[in-house]
């Protein structure tokens, strides 16, 4: 089972776009990545409405300041692994330094990448898990969110509240595939929360705000919200544009 998720968030110059992604899903993800060992599927997702403002979209939430942190938001790419310790050894620079010319010359097209990689605390199938693609590869929308807790006991209320209310609520949404909370061994974000949809109209339809109270749930829900310092751009609401959704 993969209980490993390495994720890679970037940006793409609009003059790079084309043949980087071209590069990407038919040369260096079949012929490369998932011939690692350990490695069991890869997913190439891109941001939906990716022109628009997300400063009025998620105004609800609190983004770190850190300009250390790379700001990449428009492309996500996921791979999958029988654990993390597949990512760690070796890890992404020793891999680098491994490749050809060519193949850096295409990955340092990537513009603002910043990467995690994380291990699962626990997972839930949703009413739409019978559509998951063979293989184990997300479905074809999902939301990904990445960020700190502001204090060590706001990490046991963050997880206490996954654990006790919405994770077993998305256990009844409709249009939900499932559900995966996750921690990192190593990037910046140390808490994530990965959701997985089987359309776009039912998330728009089924899958509130962060903010705003789904069925069951209580105002727990919005003082969680209020405790997190999300990475750049989280929570992640893309579409899956490799493997192509049939």
């Amino acid at each position: 089972m993969d209980k490993g998720i390495y994720a890679i968030w970037y940006d793409l110059k609009e003059e790079d776009e084309k043949e980087y992604l071209s590069w990407l899903h038919e040369e260096y993800l079949p012929k490369n990545v998932l011939k690692r060992s350990g490695y069991l599927w890869a997913a190439s997702y891109e941001l939906i409405d990716r022109k628009a403002d997300s400063s009025k979209v998620k105004s609800h939430l609190f983004y770190t300041d850190d300009s250390e942190i790379p700001n990449g938001t428009e492309f996500l790419l996921l791979i999958g692994g029988l654990s993390c310790d597949v990512f760690l050894n070796p890890n992404p620079t020793q891999i680098l330094e491994r490749e050809t010319k060519d193949t850096i010359d295409m990955l340092q097209k990537r513009v603002g990448e910043r990467a995690c990689i994380f291990t699962e605390v626990d997972r839930v199938k949703g009413p739409d898990a019978h559509t998951r693609a063979d293989g184990g590869v997300p479905a074809p929308i999902i939301q990904m969110g990445s960020y700190n807790c502001f204090t060590p006991e706001d990490d046991f209320d963050l997880s206490s509240w996954y654990a006790q209310h919405r994770l077993p609520e998305m256990k009844h949404m409709r249009g939900a595939v499932g559900a995966r909370k996750l921690v990192s061994a190593a990037g910046w974000a140390k808490h994530s929360i990965f959701y997985e949809f089987s359309s776009l109209d039912k998330v728009v339809k089924y899958f509130p705000r962060a903010d705003i109270l789904m069925e069951g749930e209580n105002d727990w829900t919005y003082h969680v919200c209020k405790r997190l310092l999300h990475a750049p751009g989280s929570p992640t609401r893309a579409k899956r544009i490799w493997p192509v959704v049939e």
